[in-house]
């Protein structure tokens, strides 16, 4: 064992300690529902991406086990040689209808998915336009494409059209954003970056994993009506599962699938996701969806409210996603508010360089759509305690 080497991971570890940058992993029982066990405790938990609580809802379960019966568990290798089943293909044709796209791809993950396109379609010669605080996802396909990148200011049409029309040469143009921002909750001006696009022939390209299914009239997210190139649609938030997908036209399906080493070097996702993914596509787009998204809605504006009236900064387009700062934006308060809640029974992580920016270390609230009032509540109820 090189001794040396374990010692230097030590002291990074150490330094990491006395920055407030540390990070453990919080053990968690139960199902992803309002109510978990955290360290032995019951809390509300106000930190998972479950959206529309159907990450443990029977009708996925039930779909899981359905797709197991039939086709067992692991599908045996990539898409490409042996592993493209009925159950990926099927899911595949029922989001690209449902989306009203032509053709729709299954990735292994949200992060796969960004490296994938980004890598598929920029190289050598092209120009990748980003927003300053897209995902880490994004930034390593940016990074991975060895293309030219242009970071322009967060959410700024104005710094992106300067930075197009500078662009130069006869390589692709590729605009790539989140619709609705992880960390902030913040939207993307998502008309006006497609009406840039249009006017600089550039390939608009959209991230919407904290949108689908979660938001829009019929669940399909801040995209509905723009038509970006390529959409993004991680499938561990809303749709309470796991793997990603990228819709558009069938060309560019094609293309990945010969060009996309994420998919083309990986195993295919396991059958009992695809079968869950499936069962949650079929709640989303119906009754149970509608229910749900209103239900979140609902809570959005309350906690929004609630929130506000007890002294916490909010962004003024309220969303499921609540970043609630933290003097100086330090870490280690952050951490020890997150603690604070945790022993007034409801749980937000506390969020930190390098997930975003030094200087803006926050709580962050993400909102599930079964919470009860009494949930509620409590979490109100702590929230203002600490704020105070």
């Amino acid at each position: 064992m090189n001794h040396r080497f374990l010692e230097s991971l030590a002291e990074g570890l150490a330094a990491l300690d006395e920055a407030g940058l540390r990070r453990s992993l919080p053990q968690l029982d139960g199902r992803q529902n309002p109510v978990m066990v955290l360290n032995g405790v019951p809390v509300v938990n106000l930190s998972s991406n479950n959206y529309l609580g159907l990450a443990g809802d029977p009708a996925l379960v039930q779909g899981a086990a359905n797709a197991m019966s039939e086709a067992g568990v692991g599908a045996g290798a990539s898409r490409l040689i042996a592993g493209n089943l009925a159950p990926h293909r099927v899911f595949e044709t029922e989001l690209a209808n449902w989306l009203g796209v032509e053709a729709a791809l299954l990735f292994n993950s949200g992060y796969q998915a960004n490296i994938g396109v980004l890598t598929a379609l920029a190289g050598p010669g092209d120009v990748i336009f980003s927003d300053a605080l897209n995902h880490a996802s994004i930034i390593d396909g940016c990074r991975l494409a060895r293309a030219e990148t242009s970071i322009y200011r967060h959410l700024d049409l104005a710094d992106l059209e300067s930075r197009l029309r500078a662009r130069s040469g006869t390589g692709r143009k590729l605009v790539v954003t989140e619709s609705l921002f992880s960390m902030d909750g913040d939207r993307a001006p998502l008309a006006g970056l497609a009406e840039l696009a249009r006017r600089h022939d550039a390939i608009l390209i959209v991230d919407d994993a904290h949108g689908i299914g979660a938001m829009g009239p019929l669940g399909r997210g801040l995209t509905e009506g723009l038509g970006p190139d390529v959409l993004i649609g991680p499938l561990g938030k809303a749709f309470g599962v796991f793997g990603a997908f990228v819709a558009g036209s069938q060309v560019l399906v094609d293309w990945l699938i010969n060009r996309a080493r994420s998919f083309v070097f990986t195993t295919a996702l396991p059958v009992p996701v695809v079968g869950a993914l499936r069962a949650a596509l079929a709640l989303i787009r119906g009754p149970v969806g509608q229910e749900r998204r209103a239900a979140l809605h609902r809570w959005v504006e309350l906690f929004h409210v609630e929130l506000s009236r007890v002294g916490w900064a909010l962004p003024s387009a309220p969303s499921h996603i609540l970043p609630l700062g933290v003097t100086g934006g330090d870490p280690v308060k952050a951490m020890a508010m997150s603690r604070g809640l945790a022993e007034r029974g409801v749980f937000v992580h506390g969020i930190r360089p390098p997930t975003v920016p030094v200087g803006t270390s926050r709580l962050r609230l993400s909102l599930m759509a079964t919470l009860t009032e009494t949930q509620a509540r409590q979490a109100f109820e702590a929230l203002a305690e600490i704020r105070r």
